[in-house]
C-alpha cells in the first residue's frame, strides 16, 4: 500500500483555491479526468456518489466516487473521496485547506493507494515511492497553478 500526506503554502485566498474543488471546476486541477457527472447528491454531500472517467493514454476507465467526508467552514475547508479503480486499486484521497490568512492557504494532500487484487499488489510495488511522489507532487503544483490564475480572476 502506498500512503501519503504533504502540504504546501498556496499564496492565494481559501475560497479560490476552495472553488477548484467544484464539480464545475475539478478538470481543472485534473485535466484527465474527462467525466464528472453525479449519480447521488446527499443532503450535507457525505454518501454523494458521482461517475467519473480518467484518461490515461488511449485507455479511459470509469468508476464511481463516493464522498467520504466533507466540510466547508470559514478557516477550514475538507474533502475525502474513495473509489476503486480497475478492479485493482483502493483509493482514499483528502483535500483540507486551512486559512492562514486573507491571501494564504495551507493546502494539505493525504491518501491511500491499495492493491486490491495479485495485480493492483504487484502494479504498486513496480510503480514505488518515487513515481507516486512525482504523481502528488505534480498534483499539489496544479492546484498551486490554478489557484493563482483563479486568485487573478
Amino acid at each position: 500500500m502506498l500512503t501519503w500526506k504533504e502540504e504546501k503554502t498556496i499564496p492565494a485566498n481559501i475560497e479560490k483555491v476552495w472553488e477548484l474543488f467544484s464539480d464545475e471546476n475539478l478538470q481543472r486541477i485534473m485535466p484527465n479526468v474527462v467525466e464528472h457527472t453525479p449519480i447521488e447528491k446527499k443532503e450535507g454531500v457525505v454518501g454523494s456518489t458521482y461517475r467519473q472517467s480518467y484518461k490515461e493514454g488511449r485507455r479511459i476507465e470509469t468508476y464511481t466516487v463516493e464522498t467520504l467526508g466533507y466540510e466547508d467552514k470559514e478557516n477550514e475547508k475538507h474533502l475525502a473521496i474513495g473509489f476503486n479503480l480497475a478492479k485493482a486499486f483502493e483509493i482514499q484521497t483528502a483535500f483540507t485547506l486551512i486559512k492562514i490568512d486573507e491571501s494564504k492557504t495551507r493546502f494539505i494532500y493525504e491518501g491511500s493507494n491499495k492493491g486490491i487484487n495479485f495485480l493492483g499488489k504487484v502494479m504498486l510495488k513496480i510503480a514505488g515511492d518515487k513515481n507516486n511522489n512525482k504523481v502528488v507532487q505534480d498534483f499539489m503544483d496544479t492546484v498551486e497553478k490554478e489557484s493563482l490564475v483563479n486568485a487573478t480572476s
